[in-house]
């Protein structure tokens, strides 16, 4: 290893961004506010008060997130939520691009069922300013591409895997903004978002080593989706 060389990580990685009062949320969604319910001093115990949307930080879409007749996130397997990783390096992608078959085609043949598909935007760096609603997202075609391998479990590094609309932009709901959701979701699929730390990911992948990754949600009766602890476990 020469002195530039970072070694290459192993053991457990955190890849969530962690849930704190004002941070970053999807345009219209609830905002997040962590404040202090009983204090050990005066009540006996340390409790947070946490009010927050079940999309925020980093978290996971179940289907009925953008379909009320698909599963909801309790419906759904444990194993959806956990696998050997494939990571897809787009970090050379430009803001607001399009994920192509094309810029997938290095990794479609690794994919197996019970994979897990990290989307490697490289915009967790932009987290908490306003570029980090320019970051590029997967066209349909790419989202198909993946579905037909049988993976049903894909996760980004970025707000959506479909584009984030910015001021004055109409609300996916408005138009075909879910066009991704809506074929991974209504595969049975699950999307998970605002992923941090994937550069390593990408890191551990080139030098051969084993990933597993699990985004396991907190059990939301009948929710659309809900912030995961996203992890990786290398070598």
């Amino acid at each position: 290893m020469t002195p530039q060389q970072e070694p290459v990580p192993t053991g457990w990685l955190d890849l969530s961004v962690p849930l704190v009062t004002g941070m970053p949320v999807y345009p219209g969604d609830p905002e997040v506010e962590i404040t202090t319910a009983l204090r050990a001093a005066e009540d006996g115990v340390n409790v947070l008060r946490v009010h927050l949307g079940s999309q925020s930080g980093t978290h996971v879409d179940a289907p009925y997130h953008v379909d009320d007749r698909w599963p909801a996130l309790d419906e759904l397997p444990l194993e959806r939520f956990t696998g050997p990783a494939v990571a897809a390096d787009l970090r050379a992608l430009a803001p607001r691009t399009g994920v192509t078959v094309t810029d997938l085609a290095p990794v479609l043949p690794r994919l197996r069922p019970g994979t897990v598909l990290l989307l490697v935007t490289g915009w967790s760096a932009h987290w908490g300013t306003d570029r980090y609603l320019g970051h590029p997202w997967l066209t349909p075609e790419a989202a198909e591409a993946v579905v037909a391998t049988g993976v049903r479990t894909v996760a980004v590094d970025a707000l959506s895997v479909d584009p984030t609309p910015g001021p004055g932009d109409p609300h996916p709901q408005d138009g075909d903004g879910l066009a991704a959701h809506r074929v991974l979701c209504g595969a049975g699929g699950v999307i998970a978002e605002n992923l941090t730390g994937l550069d390593r990911v990408v890191e551990a992948q080139r030098a051969g080593q084993r990933i597993e990754v699990s985004l396991f949600p907190l059990r939301l009766a009948g929710a659309d989706g809900a912030p995961v602890r996203a992890v990786a476990r290398i070598g």
